[in-house]
């Protein structure tokens, strides 16, 4: 008796961060709707494996990392080609390149679109980064929903139930805004009775135990080392309210629907801003952009008060405690663009 052949592989690759992995949670479900009978294979960096995992659009994970948002090498493919292959890297000749040079039966990306297509996808850079991938699948036929954002209920307990989660990190210095604002933010949290719990990613233990040592924090509430993701996973989701700069923990609130209150500095929250449901405040001072992986904090971030902070962050709390729908204020936020 022949034995059945094995499920055609398909290759995405989005090796970069945890909110850009999270920002093409839609796009990938769209995929793996797209392709039920493929083994959906995300190029991805291993520490974010377990995340892309949790989206239950990928069955595997390959290994791919390259420092500063590069293309890297895919020389971990074993076995035949991908029978698809499609770039969610950006749209660029490396990323495609390098889907191409695994000789894939199919291969969809910005750069060099098939010319069959009647209407080749466009780079938009006004676009929001998940209306721009659900955009770009639909160029080649495929449907993805750019709401579809939630990641299912997280299995480990939370090791600080029902806290308001502060994190003062980020990939970058120009999106962090400084350790004395967000120490104030979490006085004036605490002395409005808010349990405040301060977390950071693996390299962050020294920003985590400045923010909370100027704020007087118990130990019990500094949770240093970065959490693996499951555990990270659940603490945001069972969290009163998730307050950030723009980064993955931002994205992960969204996915858990967990109110959030996120500083944006380089970059607009039209471009990588919450959906604008009434539960996320983005605040956000107009002006040019700036560079999103700079060394030093931007203007615009500087610009963003603890006061203004504060009022954000306690305009959906309140609420909360209250039963009352949520307020924005605004004075102190712009809506993220539309879903």
């Amino acid at each position: 008796m022949t034995a059945p052949s094995p499920r055609p592989r398909l290759l995405v690759l989005r090796a970069l961060g945890l909110g850009d992995l999270l920002t093409s949670v839609p796009a990938l479900r769209g995929i793996r709707r797209a392709f039920p009978g493929h083994r959906v294979v995300l190029a991805i960096p291993p520490a974010l494996g377990e995340a892309a995992l949790a989206t239950g659009a990928v069955d595997e994970i390959l290994p791919a990392e390259a420092p500063e948002r590069a293309v890297p090498a895919l020389d971990g493919w074993t076995g035949p080609p991908p029978d698809v292959a499609i770039d969610l890297h950006g749209n660029g000749p490396e990323s495609r390149d390098a889907l191409a040079a695994l000789a894939p039966r199919r291969l969809l990306a910005h750069a060099q679109p098939h010319p069959a297509l009647p209407q080749p996808p466009v780079w938009r850079p006004d676009q929001h980064e998940r209306e721009r991938w659900c955009g770009f699948l639909a160029a080649y036929g495929i449907a993805a929903d750019p709401t579809d954002l939630r990641l299912p209920p997280p299995d480990a307990p939370s090791p600080a139930p029902g806290a308001v989660v502060v994190h003062p990190g980020a990939q970058s210095a120009s999106r962090r805004w400084p350790a004395e604002r967000f120490a104030a933010l979490v006085r004036h949290l605490r002395t409005a009775g808010h349990q405040v719990a301060v977390t950071g990613g693996p390299d962050e233990d020294a920003l985590v135990l400045d923010v909370a040592a100027r704020a007087g924090l118990p130990e019990r509430d500094v949770l240093r080392g970065g959490l693996p993701f499951g555990e990270l996973s659940a603490l945001v989701a069972h969290a009163a309210l998730v307050v950030s700069g723009d980064t993955g923990l931002a994205h992960l609130a969204v996915a858990h629907a967990t109110p959030s209150v996120t500083l944006f500095g380089p970059v607009s929250p039209r471009l990588w801003g919450p959906p604008g449901t009434g539960q996320h405040i983005a605040l956000w001072k107009p002006g040019p952009p700036g560079d999103p992986h700079g060394d030093v904090p931007d203007p615009q971030l500087l610009r963003i008060g603890t006061d203004e902070a504060t009022t954000a962050a306690l305009s959906l709390l309140r609420p909360a405690r209250a039963g009352a729908s949520p307020r924005r204020g605004d004075d102190v936020a712009v809506p993220a663009a539309p879903a």
